[in-house]
């Protein structure tokens, strides 16, 4: 398995050794480096998750999706990003010019913030803290403010219920991903996201294998949880365009919007992302104990385990999300306090019983 690192202490040393720059200099450097490449990794997969969304959700709607800009419609999307930045961008009358235009660049930040703990490859990963697990929570509830602020700011009516229910409905759902991230913890016995893929390495080594019934409890929970986080269907009570028009997004136009649509297919990437980092051993390959196979697998590059569990995953939160049809906003809270957090509170007792008395695969 490839060590990223090796490329970064590279770099590193040409700054600092070769080109004899400060460590000032050679810090920032590499921190414009750093966002750059965040940056154009976040649109760059933004665009591949909506060309996806659109093509999947014509599948199962039995069509074929965009076609004509293109071949298969793969330009379609780089056409709406373009319309997407010449588009007027106008003010609201009577509403709150300060909390109107903040609000799209907190959903930007909390959705970049958590992007960037996501590790790519061993060794690759951007921000990598001995508290990683709870900064990644804490850092996504911002996301929650910057939808909130958007409805009262917009001074809509239509956009200041549909905030009102993103933000009790992203608030509650949080508790059930922290518990099931809390299960994670308990049983690889740290909160830096490296070293719980670290963890997770080896024959079998997959938290959903070595922590069986807690983890696989732990994991759809998280996927469901994740699902509602994102406010996507059948949990987008939100944006319920039959009732509120767009939701809390209403009055933006041009990249106000625009930065909306991002956040919520990057953030159904990062639910994506933490599920196989934590769950699925993230960069980490399939190995059963068979050195002939196991080799094989090692030849595979991390980046490519982690991205292809990630699509993975994505598939099936979009497979969900056009077969069920969506939830009332008291359906979608009942689910929540009445079942998902009980469950996740009993299932990290029981986790944390099968970690101290040993219950686990080693």
């Amino acid at each position: 398995m490839f060590d990223f690192s090796i490329v970064t202490t590279w770099f590193d040393s040409l700054l600092r050794q070769t080109l004899g720059l400060g460590d000032f200099l050679s810090i920032l450097i590499e921190c414009v480096v750093v966002g750059v490449l965040i940056l154009t990794a976040y649109a760059l997969i933004a665009i591949a998750l909506i060309f996806m969304e659109r093509k999947v959700c014509a599948y199962f709607q039995c069509r074929l999706g965009p076609m004509r800009v293109g071949p298969w419609g793969i330009f379609q999307v780089f056409a709406d990003v373009v319309k997407m930045l010449i588009k007027e961008i106008f003010a609201v009358d009577k509403a709150d010019k300060f909390l109107y235009y903040l609000a799209p660049f907190l959903v930007i930040i909390a959705s970049v913030g958590t992007f960037s703990f996501l590790p790519w490859n061993k060794g690759a990963g951007i921000l990598d803290f001995n508290v990683g697990v709870f900064l990644i929570t804490a850092i996504s509830s911002i996301g929650v403010l910057g939808i909130f602020i958007a409805g009262w700011g917009s001074n809509n009516k239509y956009s200041v219920v549909s905030a009102m229910r993103g933000a009790v409905q992203m608030i509650s759902y949080e508790l059930s991903l922290g518990l099931c991230l809390i299960a994670a913890v308990a049983l690889t016995g740290t909160m830096q996201v490296s070293s719980i893929v670290a963890e997770q390495t080896g024959p079998w080594n997959w938290l959903i294998v070595k922590g069986h019934i807690p983890a696989i409890i732990a994991f759809l929970v998280f996927l469901v949880a994740g699902n509602a986080e994102a406010n996507r269907g059948p949990f987008d009570m939100a944006e319920a365009e039959s009732e509120l028009t767009a939701g809390y997004h209403t009055e933006y136009s041009g990249m106000g919007f625009g930065f909306y649509y991002l956040a919520e297919y990057l953030n159904l990437f990062v639910i994506a992302g933490i599920a196989s980092t934590v769950f699925l051993g993230g960069w980490a390959p399939l190995n059963i104990g068979v050195a002939a196979f196991d080799t094989v697998m090692n030849y595979i590059p991390g980046f490519v385990w982690f991205f292809g569990k990630t699509f993975a995953v994505v598939w099936l939160l979009m497979w969900i999300r056009w077969t069920f049809p969506r939830l009332r906003i008291d359906q979608i809270l009942k689910l929540e306090w009445k079942y998902l957090m009980p469950l996740s509170l009993l299932n990290l007792v029981l986790m944390t019983v099968c970690v101290a008395l040993g219950w686990y695969v080693k």
